[in-house]
């Protein structure tokens, strides 16, 4: 149970970190005990202290929230309703503040794992979750939570994702669901955004990781050049007490030299031999890809059954965290064995085996490139087929860079609705389609594209099928509507066409 706080003791939290500006507290308001602090109305009980934030925020927001009962209000500015008000320099700030007052600084009693990068997010977190479940059960212990930009888990909440990182205080909620649970450990992808606007701001993560960097979200609402994303991407190293940092990686020199500069005991993983955790030698055998490891506390061979050569650098990374926590080696081989992340490298064939789909939650420059490399390798003799979309309104320069590259690998594309959101569909494609140098169609229907491409190609193919994975909802506007997932699409006409070959 949270401690409850009065009104008083939450402005005191804000001046003391320097953010209150003004106040209409009177001294009757001061005692009033907050047991729910939230920005939703949708949320709100008892008695309430309601926070102005976001880009869509109305004054309606606010008398609705009045009316259901909220006792005062945090602002930027002043709204003109019959309640007190504490206004704020930085909401955002204020809302780090007030959420760890609220929750009693929750992020500091479970042990934290961030990982950031602009790929390869998602696999090392279920890396990572799949080495501590395999430990923390072996002595009786619940397994560890997981925010991810696939799916989360806090003990409590199980549920798909719509965001790499939380807003602040559902994040908070996640590590309180966590705690209560019994759970020891968290495991969560950070993003750049989340970094760049303080989400993860006033906690402290037991272990970073930074897995590489490219470009991606650039665009007016995000990361106005590639500086400002690396930079944010760097403030991992300002909350974390160790830093795990791949030195294949771009600009890995410039990474660990600002790692160390914060202060962070440093780990590193990759090629080179003077890396902590050091890989020499990959194989890829029929039950999976084998690499060869050495390092302080791991050595000798290890292997996953995840797809795709790039996986190998994650494992390393999953490697290097495991290492600051302590993991024993034996749960580190199990774990990574055994490790699935739905929607990642899942791969699907025909009866035939003239068909093959990997499904995969690639999404970006780095992420496309890496998967049409390793699929030129894995699969020789197939012409590779694309179908993707890119998200309505931001990563504004992915429908450059995926065009360019789906038209330098593939013998065909099909350009889809991928979360349009907002933007309209036919203006993503039209973004897209200039850059797309090979034989391509463009078809907002995401399932019809899914068909075409099993069914309508005579030769042996295969599709990457990217963007979605195992998600079952599209954002149109700014709702989420029901959608079939591409695993089940694929499953359900590779079904068809092994129907039709028999039959022929």
């Amino acid at each position: 149970m949270n401690p409850k706080h009065t009104l008083k003791e939450y402005a005191d939290a804000l001046a003391r970190a320097g953010l209150l500006t003004a106040s209409t507290l009177t001294p009757a308001a001061e005692g009033t005990v907050i047991n729910c602090l939230s920005y939703d109305t949708r949320s709100l009980h008892g008695t309430s202290l309601f926070l102005c934030k976001g880009a869509h925020f109305k004054a309606e927001y606010l008398s609705a929230a009045i009316a259901q009962g909220a006792v005062a209000y945090v602002a930027e500015k002043p709204y003109p309703v019959d309640a007190p008000q504490l206004l704020v320099s930085d909401i955002r700030y204020a809302m780090v503040v007030l959420g760890q007052l609220f929750y009693d600084h929750v992020t500091d009693k479970l042990t934290s794992v961030g990982i950031t990068g602009t790929k390869g997010k998602s696999t090392t977190a279920y890396y990572v979750r799949s080495i501590l479940n395999d430990w923390l059960t072996s002595e009786g212990k619940p397994p560890c939570a997981i925010l991810s930009s696939i799916d989360n888990y806090d003990g409590v909440i199980t549920e798909e994702s719509h965001i790499t990182t939380p807003e602040v205080l559902e994040l908070y909620q996640h590590f309180q669901n966590a705690y209560d649970s019994g759970i020891s450990h968290l495991v969560m992808e950070v993003s750049s955004q989340a970094l760049k606007v303080g989400r993860v701001r006033g906690m402290t993560f037991d272990v970073g990781a930074f897995l590489n960097i490219g470009t991606d979200h650039i665009s007016p609402i995000e990361h106005p050049d590639f500086a400002d994303y690396y930079a944010s991407k760097l403030k991992l190293f300002d909350s974390c007490r160790v830093g795990c940092v791949n030195t294949d990686a771009d600009h890995a020199a410039e990474t660990i030299a600002h790692a160390r500069s914060g202060g962070c005991e440093l780990i590193t993983f990759g090629s080179h031999a003077s890396d902590t955790v050091f890989c020499e030698r990959v194989e890829k055998h029929a039950d999976g890809l084998y690499f060869t490891v050495r390092s302080p506390k791991y050595n000798g061979e290890f292997s996953i059954t995840m797809p795709g050569l790039f996986n190998v650098s994650n494992a390393l990374a999953a490697m290097a965290i495991s290492m600051a926590l302590g993991v024993p080696e034996e749960f580190v081989r199990s774990g990574l064995r055994k490790a699935r992340a739905n929607g990642r490298m899942q791969v699907y064939e025909s009866r035939d085996k003239r068909v093959t789909v990997i499904v995969d939650y690639a999404h970006n420059r780095m992420s496309f490139d890496a998967l049409y490399r390793s699929t030129r390798v894995e699969y020789p003799g197939k012409e590779m087929i694309s179908v993707f979309g890119c998200p309505g309104s931001h990563a504004l320069q992915r429908r450059r860079d995926l065009g360019e590259l789906s038209g330098e690998n593939c013998a065909f594309v099909y350009i889809t609705e991928e979360d349009s959101g907002e933007e309209p569909f036919s203006q993503i494609a039209a973004d897209i389609e200039k850059h797309v140098k090979c034989p391509h169609l463009v078809c907002e229907d995401r399932a019809e594209c899914i068909r075409r491409a099993i069914l309508d190609r005579p030769e042996p193919h295969v599709i990457l099928l990217t963007g979605k994975g195992e998600e079952t909802t599209m954002k149109r506007g700014r709702e989420f509507v029901p959608f079939p997932s591409d695993v089940e699409l694929t499953l359900k006409y590779l079904a068809e066409y092994d129907e039709k070959e028999a039959k022929a």
